[in-house]
């Protein structure tokens, strides 16, 4: 193109409007309009004057440009949380002026709100609570954590609690059961499919562990264990969350004490576990410092009447307080 760009002698001086297609022309910068004074604004901003839009008279640059500019871009990571492990956010559309990220409701997100609505506005919710010495509880937890049998799995609290639910399930299976709205039929299921709750980038997941009851102490370790990475990995499939038959959150993990959990769809009880805490506590017939935490079972009243949720969530109990409990029922 470099002998087209050259002008012939006799040409008028409009063909020299081709120049910008060669290219040398595609180097030249054209100067930012701006007064002095927003100048030596966007100098102590550290605003580049090259990057901002004029929307002066003839497209100088204002105070009002650049200060908006700065704006944009200290709200701009705030926004977009561009280091974020939350994936999510990626799909999501920041704001003209940088203060919000709109993200559509979809995937994980859309079908728990769509889950959490129906069983909210379906199911006639009542929580009971309990307040539970488990300082034995906290003891077995150490002792297991040292056994070589247990060394392949991790132990925790959360462990203690599910077996002690699915053992109060075994000593009161009509909490095992769910409301067949078209068939006007209360289904009472002879398994417990054990729902664990986990919070993972992309939302609220349910996944449950098919069979729990057949599982003995260690069994279930590893089951919560490959169920809490594989959610927080995304790779949850539907099928792990379908069927669940009653459900732990353990809400504790987050230090909060305790809540009122909605039903997961279907089921007809979730128990919430809260943060174990040393406080004082009566023990003997003296103060002493002891491990507590609270409890709170959440039910279907259509299912569940309130002598049941109380019998179930008092077992759960009397297995925390007591783990050799455990081994009677069991």
């Amino acid at each position: 193109p470099a002998p087209a760009a050259r002008p012939a002698p006799s040409a008028p001086p409009a063909p020299r409007a081709a120049a910008p297609t060669s290219a040398p022309a595609a180097h030249v910068h054209l100067p930012v309009l701006a007064k002095p004074p927003v100048r030596k604004l966007a100098k102590d901003l550290g605003v580049d004057l090259a990057s901002v839009a004029g929307t002066g008279p003839g497209g100088i640059v204002t105070r009002e440009d650049v200060q908006a500019h700065h704006e944009r871009a200290q709200a701009q990571p705030l926004a977009t949380y561009a280091d974020d492990d939350q994936p999510w956010l990626a799909s999501g559309a920041v704001t003209p002026d940088g203060r919000q990220t709109r993200v559509p409701v979809k995937s994980v997100r859309k079908r728990t709100a769509e889950a959490m609505v129906t069983s909210a506005f379906t199911a006639p919710h009542v929580t009971v609570f309990h307040t539970v010495d488990v300082t034995r509880t906290m003891r077995l937890v150490r002792t297991l954590r040292d056994d070589r049998e247990f060394a392949d799995v991790r132990v925790t609290p959360l462990l203690v609690t599910a077996k002690a639910l699915l053992l109060a399930v075994r000593r009161h299976p009509e909490i095992n059961a769910s409301w067949d709205d078209a068939a006007q039929e209360i289904v009472y299921k002879h398994y417990v499919n054990l729902g664990i709750a986990a919070a993972t980038p992309r939302g609220l997941v349910v996944p449950n562990i098919k069979d729990a009851h057949r599982l003995d102490l260690h069994g279930l370790a590893g089951e919560i264990a490959d169920l809490t990475a594989t959610a927080r990995a995304g790779r949850t499939s539907p099928a792990d969350m379908s069927d669940g038959t009653i459900t732990i959150t353990n809400v504790g993990v987050f230090g909060i004490d305790t809540g009122t959990p909605i039903l997961n769809p279907g089921e007809a009880a979730i128990l919430a576990f809260g943060a174990i805490r040393e406080q004082p506590w009566v023990h003997k017939g003296k103060i002493k410092k002891r491990w507590v935490t609270q409890l709170a079972l959440s039910f279907d009243h259509r299912l569940v009447d309130g002598e049941l949720g109380a019998r179930v969530l008092a077992d759960v109990a009397r297995v925390l307080e007591d783990p050799a409990r455990g081994l009677v029922w069991g």
